[in-house]
C-alpha cells in the first residue's frame, strides 16, 4: 500500500508535534504524515521523569499533545521505516508499506544505552510513555527499585520514585552524586538531599550484569557486591538513531550531519532533535537532546520545509528539578573545566557557576532562580556566552548580576 504526503515525518515525539505546527504556520493545506514506531502519540517527554511523578494537579492526559487534531497530521503508529529511497522520495516500512514525501524530516531520537542485562516487564531502559506504565505498577508500597546511572534520567526518576513511595536505590559511577558537572559544594548538597529523602545511595560502582529469578531481579555490580530488587530503571543516556540516514547515503557522525537550516545534503530531507547534529550559533557544531530543542528546533524546521528562508539560531538550555534544588544550564558543565562561582546566598543554594576552557566560557549553571529570573539570566547568559572573551573567573563574576 501506497501513501503519499507533501511533509512525511520519521519519528512521533515532541520534535514531530513542533514541526507539525511549524509547517501549519507557513501552509494551511500541505498534507503531513507521521511514522512513530512507538505505539504512542507524541508525548511531553520531560513529564515522563517529571510533573507525572511530583505534581499531583498534573494528569496523564495532559503529556499529549493534540498533534493530529491541532495540525491535521496523519499518524502512523507502531510502523517501523525500514529504508529511505532518495531517487524515488519514498520510505518503505516492516510491513512492506511505502509512503511518498515532498519534503522529509528525520526525527528518530535515540535508542537507550544498554548493559549485560536483558529489557522486560521489570528491566526497564526508561524512555518511552509504556515505560512510564510499567515503572507505575511496579512502583510505591515500598517496593524495592533500583536505579542505574546518576546522570539527567537517573537523579529524576530516583527523585521521582522515592516521593511516590518506593525503596529506591540509586547505583551510580560518581563517589559523590553530580561531581563530574558541579562544583564540590554544589555535588555535595545534591548528594546528602537524595540522603535525606530517603534514596540509597552507592556511588563510584558500576552494574556489570544480572539476572531475573522468583520475580526479582539482581544486579550485579563490579566490586563483587549483588543488589535485589523487584525492578530496575536504567538511565545511562542514549545512542542517536541515525542508522536509517546513513543507509540513505547521507552523512553522520554521532548523529546526523545537518546545516543551519536543519538539512542534510539531501535538500528535501531534513533532521532535528536528539538525533540532529547541527551547527549551533554560538557553540559550535553539537547534538543536543533536551526539551527546548526538540520544540524550537522542531518548530523551525517545520518552518523551514513549508518554505520559510530562516536558520536556526536559537541556543537550547536544559533544566532539571530535583526536591528543593532546581537548575537550568546552558553549554558545557563539566568539573574539569576552570569553574568560577558567585553564590547570592549560601554557597550552593542560590547562584551561578561560569565553566570556562582556555579563557572562553563555554557553559553557565544556575541554580535556584525562580523562573522569572532565570528567562532574563539565561538570555543574558547567551550574550556572554557569544562573546570569545578572554574570561578569566575575576571577571566573570558579576556579569549576571548586571
Amino acid at each position: 500500500m501506497r501513501h503519499d504526503y507533501d511533509y512525511l515525518i520519521i519519528g512521533a515525539g515532541m520534535v514531530a508535534d513542533a514541526a507539525a505546527r511549524g509547517i501549519r504556520e507557513l501552509d494551511a493545506e500541505g498534507t503531513i504524515g507521521v511514522l512513530g514506531e512507538e505505539r504512542d502519540p507524541p508525548v511531553t517527554r520531560p513529564a515522563l521523569s517529571k510533573k507525572l511523578w511530583t505534581d499531583p494537579e498534573f494528569g496523564y492526559d495532559q503529556i499529549f499533545p493534540d498533534t493530529s487534531g491541532d495540525t491535521g497530521a496523519t499518524l502512523r503508529l507502531g510502523v517501523r521505516v525500514s529504508h529511505i529511497d532518495r531517487a524515488a522520495k519514498r520510505v518503505e516500512t516492516s510491513d512492506g508499506s511505502t509512503y511518498g514525501y515532498g519534503k522529509l524530516l528525520i526525527s528518530t531520537g535515540g535508542t537507550p544505552k544498554r548493559l549485560e542485562l536483558p529489557a522486560s516487564e521489570r528491566v526497564l531502559y526508561y524512555r518511552t510513555v509504556e515505560d512510564y506504565r510499567k515503572l507505575r505498577e511496579l512502583a510505591g508500597e515500598q517496593r524495592h527499585v533500583a536505579v542505574v546511572g546518576g546522570g539527567f534520567i537517573g537523579t529524576e526518576l530516583a527523585a521521582a520514585l522515592v516521593q511516590n513511595g518506593a525503596r529506591t536505590t540509586l547505583i551510580l559511577p560518581e563517589r559523590t552524586l553530580g561531581e563530574s558537572q558541579f562544583p564540590s559544594a554544589l555535588a555535595e548538597r545534591l548528594h546528602q538531599t537524595f540522603r535525606d529523602h530517603g534514596v540509597e545511595l552507592i556511588g563510584g560502582r558500576k552494574v556489570v550484569g544480572g539476572e531475573e529469578r522468583d520475580g526479582k531481579v539482581v544486579v550485579r555490580l563490579d566490586d563483587g557486591l549483588s543488589i535485589e530488587a523487584d525492578a530496575v530503571a536504567i538511565g545511562l543516556g542514549i545512542t542517536p538513531n541515525q542508522s536509517l540516514a546513513e543507509q540513505a547515503g547521507l552523512a553522520v557522525d554521532e548523529g546526523i550531519i545537518v546545516d543551519a537550516r536543519l538539512a542534510t545534503e539531501d535538500p528535501d530531507i531534513f533532521a532535528a532533535g536528539d538525533v540532529a547534529k547541527y551547527p549551533d550559533a554560538i557553540l559550535g557544531r553539537q547534538r543536543v537532546e533536551h526539551v527546548d530543542n526538540a520544540k524550537q528546533m522542531g518548530g523551525c524546521v517545520g518552518r523551514i520545509m513549508a518554505g520559510s528562508d530562516e536558520r536556526y539560531t536559537h541556543t537550547p538550555y536544559f533544566y532539571s528539578v530535583l526536591f528543593d534544588l532546581s537548575y537550568q544550564a546552558i553549554g558545557q558543565l563539566s568539573s574539569q573545566l576552570q569553574m568560577a562561582e558567585e553564590w547570592q546566598q549560601a554557597p550552593a543554594q542560590k547562584g551561578t557557576v561560569y565553566y570556562l576552557d582556555d579563557h572562553r566560557l563555554v557553559g553557565v549553571l544556575l541554580v535556584g532562580f525562580d523562573a522569572d529570573e532565570q528567562a532574563e539570566k539565561l538570555d543574558h547568559a547567551r550574550g556572554l556566552l557569544a562573546d570569545k572573551g578572554p574570561f578569566n573567573p575575576d571577571t566573570l563574576v558579576g556579569k549576571l548580576a548586571d
